[in-house]
């Protein structure tokens, strides 16, 4: 078994500006575009921490607080919360600085949750090291990621319980 790494070696900041080809019917960005920024972040906080490739399995969450403009500078901060075996859950956060009010605080405009799964050079999924939280902050965010981790689990097994019982009743 690896040995656990600290989340702080998982950390990843990415930033861009964003551009008219982000925007969407409404002038603001596209919230596609922001889940692809949120991927990206999370892919590389994922891959960090695991030592290798990973990919999404789940996005269990993602919540837009407010709107991003053309030309907003958008910083996306990700890390890993948790893992287990194979997976790993990645905590993403996205701010914006305003164009017009560079001088103020970014402003938060995002948050996600998402899974990823360590894969080998043949695509099946590959141990990823456990990890070892710093501090307080750190370990709500792991004790969170497996409440997370048990409800995705037991929504699973319900609706393949569901699933079974509907084509029983209909044999």
């Amino acid at each position: 078994m690896e040995l656990p790494r600290p989340t702080a070696r998982s950390r990843v900041t990415l930033s861009r500006i964003m551009s008219a080809v982000d925007v969407n019917l409404y002038g603001t960005v596209h919230g596609g575009v922001l889940m692809k920024f949120v991927d990206d972040v999370a892919g590389a906080s994922a891959a960090r921490h695991s030592g290798g490739t990973a990919v999404t399995a789940a996005i269990d969450e993602i919540v837009f607080l407010e709107p991003v403009r053309v030309g907003d500078l958008v910083h996306a901060y990700a890390q890993v919360n948790w893992a287990g075996s194979t997976s790993m859950e990645v905590g993403v956060r996205v701010t914006a600085e305003r164009w017009d009010t560079a001088d103020t605080e970014p402003i938060p405009v995002a948050t996600a949750y998402l899974v990823f799964v360590g894969i080998d050079v043949d695509g099946r999924p590959r141990k990823v090291p456990p990890v070892l939280p710093a501090d307080g902050e750190d370990r709500r965010r792991f004790q969170e990621a497996m409440i997370r981790r048990d409800h995705r689990l037991a929504r699973r097994t319900a609706i393949q319980k569901a699933r079974a019982e509907i084509h029983n009743d209909g044999l």
